[in-house]
């Protein structure tokens, strides 16, 4: 699989549009440890309101976000620049989905026979590991492939085996146009802590491989390109607001794209090969396997990657500002 770095404009765009006025309010909600509540109580120590809700530790006001900690462990931030000021701190809680629910659209209406029309779907991988690197992947389908892609048991990578995911892969990279972008920990890292969120991160890539697959398909042009969605439309195009190209004609947002067209499933494992070609890479340079995920076999992890390679190293390997950080230090001895 070809590997493309992400694009040069992407590195240079600064800040958040979620930060500017007239947004919308926004919620954002973490877990933290009991130390990294009381290091965020004296962080925001000059800022802190007078009034503790029931079940609080701390309540602090800040210009465009408030923040509530909670006994819990639970950390809750409230304002327009809430979700920059909680990757500060940790990585946001993600809602679990309803299996009973159907999948849900955003923006512009899906046709209603979009599961059989030739599609461009895109989709990412790594959003949620700690360890390895974001991956995206558009790839266009033809409706004439439909039956080639079930016959070859493409659908929604989460469902697959490693195994399982490679060995399908290696079938699609045959005949499939596609684009792969990949945002190493390291520039994921700086662009994070400039104030960039992950969900624009998302929609820049997103943005850039939907354009990089219609360009190796034209003149060809397809039916209908799918984004497995990740925003609302209209948060998705303002996190675009500034990129001089943007995918918008015959673009469709779906929860759940995987189901609504094969594209999408077909683009979900590849996003994953590369991410676990990548993560593979990674555990050599580390000397030992990386897990997948975010939970406490990658806090263990982590800690031995900082008692054996430093807390420099970490950078290339992790996302830091995931609450991971702190409990890996924690174990490896370091406050």
């Amino acid at each position: 699989m070809t590997e493309k770095p992400l694009s040069n404009n992407v590195e240079q765009i600064q800040g958040d549009p979620e930060t500017a006025g007239g947004i919308k309010m926004s919620n954002t909600v973490i877990l933290v440890s009991a130390s990294t509540m009381q290091k965020m109580k004296q962080s925001y120590q000059n800022s802190l309101s007078g009034k503790v809700p029931s079940g609080a530790v701390f309540a602090a006001k800040i210009p465009g976000c408030s923040i509530t900690g909670y006994k819990s462990g639970k950390v809750l931030f409230q304002g327009p620049a809430a979700e920059t000021e909680a990757s500060k701190w940790g990585q946001p809680l993600e809602k679990k989905p309803d299996a009973a629910r159907s999948a849900k659209s955003s923006g512009n209406p899906l046709p209603p026979d979009i599961g059989e029309l030739s599609v461009i779907g895109s989709d990412e991988v790594g959003t949620g590991d700690f360890f390895g690197p974001m991956t995206v992947v558009s790839c266009y389908v033809e409706k004439k492939q439909l039956p080639l892609l079930k016959e070859l048991g493409v659908k929604d990578s989460k469902g697959l085996t490693d195994s399982q995911i490679a060995g399908i892969a290696k079938e699609l990279l045959t005949f499939i146009p596609y684009s792969l972008l990949i945002l190493p920990n390291e520039k994921y890292n700086r662009l994070q802590q400039s104030g960039m969120s992950q969900g624009k991160m998302k929609a820049l890539l997103h943005n850039r491989a939907l354009y990089n697959t219609a360009q190796k398909i034209a003149p060809a042009k397809p039916d209908a390109i799918l984004i497995d969605q990740f925003a609302e439309a209209s948060t998705y195009y303002r996190y675009l607001q500034n990129e001089k190209i943007v995918m918008r004609d015959g673009v469709y947002f779906s929860t759940k794209g995987e189901s609504v067209h094969l594209a999408v499933a077909a683009a979900s494992i590849l996003a994953r090969y590369a991410f676990v070609r990548e993560l593979e890479k990674l555990s050599k340079k580390a000397g030992f396997v990386l897990p997948k995920g975010a939970g406490a076999q990658v806090d263990q992890a982590a800690a031995r990657l900082i008692k054996e390679k430093g807390m420099a190293a970490l950078p290339h390997f992790v996302k830091l500002h995931f609450a991971n950080t702190e409990k890996a230090k924690r174990i490896a001895g370091i406050s």
